[in-house]
């Protein structure tokens, strides 16, 4: 079996952003989490949405891989990945961190 099955993001949205970007840091209440800014308003799970595809394309994962676990009513989310690439974990972390544009 093995042992990662999921990876859990915690990721905070920006909502109504002049541009969607992906990278930084946010001390939210889910530990550190990288912060995602999208277009879309937080209108009917519209930033949640665009927040969970921007996910996928920024990791280069399916977007069918990535699922909201909590925070549909909140800028402070935590996201699934289903099966991750071992090398996941080194991106997620030169977004959240540094050194990553």
């Amino acid at each position: 079996m093995a042992v990662d099955e999921t990876l859990t993001v915690a990721v905070r949205v920006k909502p109504g952003a002049s541009r969607a970007r992906v990278g930084g840091r946010f001390d939210g209440p889910h530990g550190p989490a990288l912060v995602i800014a999208v277009n879309a308003p937080a209108v009917d799970g519209r930033a949640t949405e665009a927040a969970r595809r921007a996910l996928a394309d920024a990791l280069g994962v399916r977007a069918a891989a990535v699922s909201l676990r909590t925070g549909a009513a909140s800028r402070d989310k935590l996201f699934l990945i289903e099966r991750p690439p071992s090398e996941l974990t080194g991106v997620l972390r030169r977004l959240r961190d540094g050194s990553a544009e």
